[in-house]
């Protein structure tokens, strides 16, 4: 038996319809998931980390216009969510190192379609995808 809206959209044009309690679940998973990584800086130094274990200076030089103490603060919250891990090595002077976990692979994929939603999105805005359909 199908219901009205199923026979007044054809086949092909259909898409899910959400309950009131999906709609819910997805807008909390998406809002936990931009609360996790908001701002402007999270994913750029993760993006960072990627080639392996870096000192903070290496990553205040690698991520381009944040400051020391937005960085400090962006890598305790990294390390708050399991993304990052802060090693301390006793040497003279102390050496610090972030590194990567493995948990913070499960962004692989988010990341590649940010990526690849930008070059398109770039493409869109400057014009450049006309070019693309010759």
């Amino acid at each position: 038996m199908s219901t009205i809206m199923e026979e007044a959209i054809p086949a092909t044009e259909r898409h899910t319809v959400h309950s009131g309690i999906t709609c819910n679940q997805s807008l909390q998973a998406v809002q936990d998931a931009l609360y996790v990584l908001n701002g402007k800086w999270k994913l750029p130094i993760i993006i960072a980390l990627k080639d392996g274990p870096r000192r903070f200076r290496e990553l205040q030089r690698l991520v381009t216009g944040i400051t020391a103490k937005v960085l400090s603060k962006e890598l305790k919250e990294l390390e708050m969510n399991e993304f990052a891990v802060r090693h301390v090595y006793a040497t003279i002077p102390v050496t610090v190192e972030y590194e990567l976990t493995e948990y913070s692979h499960s962004l692989d994929s988010v990341i590649e379609a940010l990526y690849q939603w930008g070059i398109q999105h770039r493409a869109r805005i400057l014009g450049k995808d006309k070019l693309n359909v010759l």
